[in-house]
């Protein structure tokens, strides 16, 4: 049985400019549900930003709750390059404009060229790879003079990739004093895919440090043999095993301040599915409230209830 203390954990949406984004999600908006939002300020640089987008983003810097969410910096790049380097001054100007609570960007490295549809790799682990990604998360901290962070990747190689990313990110956060930006759909998917308990995987990261969590959806992907594969596509609906991660881990990260639903645009297809991500944001707004009240008591769920014994065959039809 856990008691913890009242907090105040903030509840937002990860801003998608697009039509379908807006529709779905302007009535929380306009009943001012939306407590903080996140802000993936890149994609604005390449390809332009709406009114309606620019205007949000302003209001909550002007009420110091703007999260920064990098996306196309390449954190372990192993070659400082030119796009870096315009990615560096774009982020100075950037924060010079904007409020933000925090920022935070990948592990990994995501710069191979032009790549329509591809998600940060996973660096293997090196002494000369730590320190370059120790000496990049302290220049954005120089330039930002707010927490910086790292996300965990859903993508992994291997059992061992799975471990050693973990590793990683540790050594990264403590050298530099950074925060986790914990993604339970990134952890459902390394859960799912590797047969890895959930007990287990939480207890490879430092959640001491983690400031924000995401919630998402995703879909199922078949391999040349059938196996299916967890895929962080943001394209659909919560699964209640993330809500129920959520409720796993809510108790073991005492420093806390954000929790952010993610959906990309163009990916809310029909009024029904505009009504579930609503759905998904309160369920997810009730749970951190009442986690928050000072009656809350929980019971943690057995690790058994959260546990997948690796890939299964994928369902056909």
């Amino acid at each position: 049985m856990v008691t913890p203390s009242k907090k105040e954990i903030f509840c937002g949406l990860a801003l998608m400019d697009s039509p379908d984004f807006l529709a779905a999600s302007l009535p929380l908006f306009d009943a001012g549900e939306v407590e903080v939002l996140e802000w993936s300020f890149d994609i604005g640089w390449e390809n332009g930003q709406d009114e309606w987008a620019s205007e949000l983003v302003a209001f909550y810097s002007s009420e110091n709750r703007l999260l920064g969410h990098g996306v196309n910096f390449s954190v372990l790049s192993g070659k400082w390059t030119a796009g870096q380097q315009a990615w560096i001054e774009r982020f100075r100007e950037e924060c010079a404009q904007h409020s933000f609570m925090h920022v935070s960007e990948h592990f990994g490295f995501s710069r191979a060229g032009n790549v329509i549809q591809t998600s940060p790799l996973p660096v293997p682990y090196s002494k000369s790879a730590l320190a370059l990604g120790v000496e990049r998360l302290k220049m954005m901290s120089s330039i930002a003079k707010v927490p910086i962070g790292l996300e965990n990747l859903g993508f992994a190689f291997s059992i061992d990739c799975v471990k050693e990313q973990a590793d990683f990110i540790n050594q990264l956060l403590d050298k530099s004093d950074g925060f986790l930006l914990l993604d339970l759909h990134n952890a459902f998917c390394q859960i799912a895919n590797f047969g890895v308990d959930a007990e287990e995987y939480f207890s490879l990261y430092p959640l001491q440090r983690v400031r924000e969590i995401h919630i998402s959806g995703g879909s199922w992907s078949a391999d040349r043999d059938g196996n299916s594969i967890r895929r962080d596509t943001h394209d659909h609906e919560v699964p209640e095993e993330v809500f129920d991660l959520l409720m796993q881990v809510l108790w073991r990260c005492p420093n806390l301040k954000t929790v952010i639903l993610e959906r990309l645009g163009n990916t809310i297809r029909s009024e029904e599915e505009a009504a579930r991500f609503r759905s998904d944001f309160l369920h997810l707004k009730k749970l951190i409230q009442v986690f928050c009240s000072e009656s809350y008591t929980e019971v943690i769920p057995p690790v058994s209830t959260l546990r997948t014994n690796g890939p299964k065959k994928a369902a056909k039809g």
